[in-house]
């Protein structure tokens, strides 16, 4: 069988690894990588790649606008989205845009063997595979990968399971972001999240999680001028749906969807504190007043949601103590070697 041009792009050097990991060990391919939708982009149009796995969420150029590019120049390449947003929508979108096939974050090998047999990519039995040398052989063999590039990856999957869940209840589309992960010292946190803040007051859910020794704070933070319309979306005009209501429903399915799916990940569980209003129509001084003692030195993970067609945006925080690193490091072990 012919040699197949595989590219996989991903901007997270760890989902790039995850696939390369989960490709058939009887498929002739040669892989190349991109990280970035341009950097794909600019590969495509100078070489001949036959099949392409792309991920949705990217900076810069995403996996919608790569495939309405593949379009508009008139690229000829095979490609199956594997990625983490799993609304229906965007199932239905890439397909419409092109895509052969969908596959969920993070691929499973039997799955991906199945979608790639489906498509008829993968050779007939008895046909030799992959031999030592060539590329994806040696992919598997790269040195090993940094912890935040690693729980980024983790935080993309929980994002988009939760983005889904919120599509699905609310009927709407979620645009997800590229999930922010950086060590904070409080006063740092202050300054990012001033900075977040566009003039008016803001209002925040909190609440409390521990489970294997790995705890922190998520926080649901919404600016006043939106809290309305986000209820009145969440459910219609009744008059007897509070502000209050919606925040704590939505806390309830945004942050248990995103918290599960991070535990299901590291292998732990998570228990949950109720849910409690921070600051009402508080300036963020004295939300982060309120919290100083318990925001010292953290690991923060920021997810900036909005939903499409409304003008409503909305920031998840999940800040993980100081101590949690060293556990969540080591959890994540096996997928940083």
């Amino acid at each position: 069988m012919t040699l197949s041009s595989l590219l996989i792009c991903d901007d997270s050097a760890m989902a790039r690894k995850q696939l390369c990991r989960a490709l058939p060990a009887d498929w002739p391919v040669s892989v190349t990588q991109a990280a970035s939708g341009v950097q794909a982009m600019e590969i495509l149009r100078h070489g001949q790649i036959d099949v392409m796995l792309l991920d949705l969420t990217m900076p810069d150029m995403n996996g919608y606008q790569v495939l309405e590019a593949l379009q508009a120049q008139n690229l000829s390449c095979k490609v199956i989205v594997v990625s983490a947003d799993v609304q229906e929508q965007a199932v239905q979108r890439v397909l419409e845009l092109g895509a052969l096939a969908f596959v969920q974050k993070p691929a499973h090998p039997d799955l991906l063997k199945q979608t790639l047999h489906r498509l008829g990519l993968l050779p007939a039995v008895g046909v030799t595979g992959l031999q030592p040398g060539q590329p994806a052989g040696d992919l598997d063999q790269t040195p090993g990968i940094g912890f935040t590039d690693v729980f980024r990856e983790v935080i993309n999957v929980a994002m988009g399971r939760a983005g889904a869940l919120l599509a699905k209840v609310l009927g709407v589309f979620v645009k997800l972001p590229v999930p922010n992960v950086s060590m904070f010292e409080v006063g740092e946190l202050h300054m990012a999240l001033i900075d977040a803040q566009r003039g008016d007051g803001l209002t925040a859910v909190c609440q409390g999680f521990i489970g294997g020794g790995i705890a922190g704070e998520a926080l649901l933070i919404f600016h006043d001028s939106e809290v309305g319309d986000m209820s009145r979306l969440m459910h219609g005009k009744s008059p007897d749906y509070s502000d209050m209501e919606m925040l704590m429903d939505l806390s309830s399915v945004l942050i248990g969807a995103c918290l599960g799916s991070i535990a299901e990940q590291v292998d732990v569980h998570f228990s949950q504190s109720h849910p409690v209003v921070l600051g009402e129509h508080a300036s963020i001084d004295e939300l982060i007043r309120l919290n100083r003692p318990r925001w010292k030195n953290t690991l923060a993970v920021e997810i900036s949601y909005s939903i499409e067609g409304h003008n409503i945006h909305f920031d998840l925080l999940l800040l993980f103590t100081e101590d949690s690193v060293a556990l969540l490091s080591h959890k994540l072990e096996y997928l940083m070697n």
